[in-house]
């Protein structure tokens, strides 16, 4: 676990100290007491909340909760903290990595509060929070004997899953999905469910051995280590482990001499030369807080990524449609369904029941390029009859919110037993770029063939967002259908382009973009028509919720 030698950063000079607690996620075991710690404790106890009277402590049991929101509540806003995959050009790929930030320190130092005033002082809404407490090793049985009786050392560099670790950092790095693990400090072993991340423009890694391993520092873009005085550690300490888990003195001091001290002085401490910023005193050190977010800031200033929309619409002027594309046939039926629900003045009902027509042959047509194989049956009069059947293992849809949902009755109706997901992408008014606010998608769906649906695709930024996601997810690009009831040459064209295995299908495809990026002659806000909401004032062609098409 050795690390590299590097020059440690000249240390601001520190503001008056503030003590602020840390958040807790460090394990701790079970304590045993001894006349010796009692002795050793006593002169700390008017420091320490009372114990044993009123309410019983709030324990904190794993190093993850699943029932809190993946958000970030400051003072001024709301920070997304399960991160997004950052944008990708159009050629389908991502120019730059996200910007890594490691954060170490002793056990209760305040990383994890440096870290929360870090984030809000850089006003970056899509960053991701990586704790290092989530990924110990599973044990064995004997150290399962050996933590049940307070024997095994959490605080050394062996005790941790580096190379989870470094796999989880890269993906997150390159924007992909990750699963993290949930560990249990009770039963000392990782719970069943894992939670998903994604990569986001910033991603801030905190633990006692954040600078321990050679490959996981080269990941760091900037590393900072926080120092803190040990005796407020330990106080520190004691609030967290006895308030918030439930422990006594005792075995907390005792913890603390045996396992949590010699590991400070002998793996911890030693990597503060490493650090490109040392933060004394922890969150009260506010010169050395306001260094980093200007460092953090110029950084992002040279990796920042503008969707441009302009060189989007020209990057595939005159090609040809990919071979790609499947457009329903325009027979007399379909072309009389596309003029009613073109015609502004068609009544939402109207609107509804012939789009849900659309949907079904629509989605009919999509599933006739699915994978089939000979299939023979017996039919009731005992005779053989070779046919076909689906010689995929599953078909799954997801449905880019609020239009795309509006395609999944249709697709239920046609697929039985169907599985669906949900992509949420929404534009940024200031940077019109698109971001992915939320998602849920069925386990296992890198093996199944997925059909994408959302109803509008003008400049095809969104649909492209969301088979990036897919492919973050091991979806394999010649198993996603994109599925729209209308489409823009131009939104074609940057799908095809940058995932040229993708299958398009569609109802019909409009030649032109207007500087608005709205499909012309188009349909309209879809969203709006279909649900009766208020229009948009200026004419969208795509639902206002699924962004730039």
């Amino acid at each position: 676990m050795a690390a590299p030698p590097g020059s440690a950063g000249a240390a601001p000079s520190p503001l008056q100290s503030t003590v602020t607690p840390d958040v807790p996620g460090r394990p701790a075991e079970q304590n045993e007491t001894s006349c010796e710690d009692r002795s050793n404790a006593g002169s700390l106890d008017r420091l320490l909340p009372p114990v044993g009277t009123g309410r019983s402590p709030r324990k904190r049991t794993t190093s993850q909760c699943k029932s809190e929101p993946p958000l970030l509540r400051t003072s001024k806003r709301t920070i997304y903290t399960a991160g997004r995959p950052p944008w990708y050009n159009e050629h389908g790929t991502q120019s730059k990595e996200a910007f890594a930030i490691g954060l170490g320190g002793g056990s209760a130092s305040g990383k994890t509060t440096v870290a929360r005033m870090i984030i809000e002082a850089l006003d970056v809404p899509w960053v991701v929070l990586l704790s290092m407490d989530s990924f110990y090793k599973v044990l064995t049985q004997q150290q399962q004997e050996q933590a049940a009786c307070n024997n095994f050392n959490f605080d050394h560099p062996d005790a941790f899953d580096f190379d989870l670790i470094i796999s989880t950092l890269k993906k997150l790095k390159q924007g992909r999905s990750v699963q993290i693990p949930i560990y249990d400090f009770t039963t000392h072993s990782r719970k069943k469910d894992w939670k998903t991340l994604y990569g986001a423009n910033v991603i801030i890694f905190e633990g006692i051995m954040a600078f321990a391993d050679k490959t996981l520092l080269e990941l760091l873009d900037m590393k900072i280590f926080v120092d803190t005085d040990s005796d407020i550690r330990l106080v520190r300490r004691l609030r967290r482990d006895i308030s918030e888990r439930g422990r006594d003195i005792e075995g907390v001091i005792k913890q603390y001499n045996k396992f949590v001290k010699p590991a400070f002085d002998q793996y911890i401490q030693p990597t503060m030369r490493l650090a490109d910023i040392v933060v004394p005193r922890g969150s009260g050190n506010t010169v050395a807080i306001d260094l980093i977010v200007q460092h953090v800031h110029s950084q992002l200033e040279e990796r920042k990524l503008r969707w441009d929309m302009a060189a989007l619409a020209s990057a595939h002027q005159c090609h040809p449609l990919p071979q790609t594309l499947s457009v329903l046939k325009s027979t007399p039926q379909v072309r009389g369904m596309h003029t009613i629900i073109r015609d502004k003045e068609t009544s939402r009902d109207e609107f509804i029941f012939y789009s849900k027509r659309l949907m079904r042959l629509l989605i009919e047509h999509a599933l006739s390029f699915l994978p089939f194989q000979d299939c023979t049956v017996q039919t009731p009069q005992g005779q053989d009859y070779v046919g076909k059947c689906y010689a995929g293992k599953q078909i799954t849809g997801v449905s880019i919110l609020r239009a795309g949902e509006t395609m999944e009755p249709a697709l239920r109706a046609v697929c039985k037993d169907v599985r669906i997901g949900t992509i949420l992408i929404q534009t940024n008014q200031l940077t019109g770029e698109p971001e992915l606010h939320y998602l849920r998608l069925p386990k296992d769906i890198s093996d199944d063939h997925v059909i994408l649906m959302d109803c509008t695709v003008s400049t095809g930024a969104a649909a492209m967002m969301a088979v990036r996601v897919l492919l973050d997810h091991d979806v394999p690009e010649d198993k996603i259908f994109l599925l729209s009831l209308l489409m823009a040459e131009m939104g074609v064209h940057s799908v095809a382009y940058a995932f040229p295995r993708v299958r398009i299908i569609t109802t019909a495809v409009d030649k032109r973009v207007n500087d608005l990026f709205r499909i012309i002659p188009g349909i309209g806000n879809f969203g709006d028509r279909y649900f009766g909401t208020d229009a948009v004032p200026d004419g969208s062609d795509d639902d206002e919720v699924t962004s730039v098409g």
